[in-house]
């Protein structure tokens, strides 16, 4: 039996950044002959349905090249190094935490060994761009085996857009997941209101009191529920308590309108709901600090969307939803805007995380220098804002008495930093 719908590691919390909800795609392979790359990214778990054949031989629900063979009769098998490979966008750019490479149901036909390379390439870029990019490894060459959903956790705080799956010599793989941390670029959020709870732009579900029929991760997938399962549902409480979950929201802001959403939810809605608001950017902890409230409670309809206008007060860092006594939820939407301060911190943390060479580029389209584009990308990580500022008043050649340098670098933090 595979271990794919069960995987173990911590890492499987955070969100599949390889998700085709989150707009993930496979952009090149070398070989797909017996089955297209594109099946590693299916959402549900691999399926299998034996001596259903085609005209090229098994079906199989994943990805599948055909047979290597050496160069001559008489060395008829493949090198060490021959492979074939997949390049993959993730949905949005994130930090990674794990990998799964799942051969479930390849038996006889799966690969040796594989090996997981990503890179960060911003903008669109092209398969053959993407084939020149500086990949840097992030699962060594490790032996598989058949019908196993091999875990790999990952130690590596940079944030990537794309990944890359090499199996040694040939075979199959029936899925790929990339699970870790969404980290968007704060200039693509610049002016928007957007939904500060989404999965895309990083919100996440961190604590929930009950999980027992869903995930509370579904609460901020992207698009609507098309059945009850995809949304959080509990357990039917048989105390006075109620249920609740917890999100951290993509950056400090304010919180504009919230969507309640029961869609699906016809006989086992919750009968009322309230928000509440924590403010973490002063260092408090949620677990121990005051909350305080968004939406007063309110009644709640069955198979509803409630939209709710709120007025724009003290900047939150993370929500809670409490629901009475108990039920499920298909959706929670959390339209507003980043504070300067929200948008600073966001800008800091994708700062850190991107390459030095991202990192000097953003810098010298911001109005620095190459030399101090580089200087200050040299200088990471920068722990907050006054780090900031200290690394850019660092900056050589030193300022004249018209203090033209110092405006000009101070100008271009504020437009990439906010600080």
């Amino acid at each position: 039996m595979t271990t794919a719908d069960t995987p173990s590691a911590p890492f499987t919390e955070l969100v599949n950044l390889a998700s085709r909800l989150l707009g993930a795609g496979v952009v090149a392979t070398n070989e797909d002959t017996f089955a297209d790359a594109e099946n590693l990214l299916v959402a549900k778990p691999a399926e299998f349905r034996p001596h259903t054949f085609g005209h090229k031989g098994q079906i199989m629900d994943g990805w599948e090249s055909k047979r290597r063979r050496g160069v001559s009769a008489e060395q008829p098998h493949p090198t060490d190094q021959d492979h074939d490979w997949t390049i993959v966008r993730l949905g949005v750019g994130g930090v990674i935490r794990g990998v799964i490479v799942d051969t479930a149901h390849f038996t006889g036909n799966y690969p040796e060994s594989a090996s997981v390379e990503a890179a960060s390439v911003p903008g669109h870029p092209s398969p053959e761009e993407l084939q020149d990019a500086e990949w840097t490894v992030i699962v060594p060459r490790t032996p598989l085996r058949g019908d196993t959903a091999h875990e790999f956790a990952v130690q590596d705080d940079t944030r990537y857009t794309h990944v890359r799956l090499s199996i040694f010599p040939d075979g199959g793989v029936a899925r790929l997941r990339v699970h870790g941390e969404v980290l968007p670029d704060p200039r693509e959020l610049d002016g928007l209101t957007f939904d500060l709870a989404a999965q895309e732009y990083g919100g996440v579900a961190e604590a929930a009191s009950d999980r027992y029929f869903s995930s509370p991760h579904n609460l901020n997938a992207p698009g609507r529920a098309s059945v009850m399962g995809e949304g959080w549902e509990t357990r039917r409480r048989r105390d006075k308590a109620h249920d609740w979950v917890q999100i951290a929201l993509a950056g400090g802001g304010e919180v504009l309108a919230a969507e309640v959403d029961t869609t699906h939810f016809v006989a086992n809605a919750p009968g009322w709901a309230d928000l509440t608001g924590f403010d973490a950017s002063t260092g408090q902890d949620p677990a121990d600090g005051e909350w305080f409230e968004i939406l007063p409670r309110t009644r709640l309809q069955p198979d509803t969307r409630h939209r709710f206008r709120l007025d724009a007060g003290r900047p939150v860092t993370h929500v809670r939803i409490n629901v009475y006594p108990d039920g499920g939820l298909a959706r929670l939407r959390l339209t507003g805007r980043l504070t300067e301060a929200g948008r600073a911190a966001l800008a800091l943390r994708w700062f850190n995380a991107v390459p030095a060479a991202e990192a000097a580029a953003a810098l010298a389209d911001a109005g620095l220098t190459s030399e101090e584009a580089d200087a200050l990308a040299a200088a990471r990580p920068l722990a907050d804002p006054a780090e900031a500022t200290a690394a850019v008043a660092g900056l050589q050649p030193a300022d004249g008495p018209d203090g033209e340098h110092s405006a000009r670098r101070r100008s271009a933090l504020w437009r990439l930093l906010g600080v």
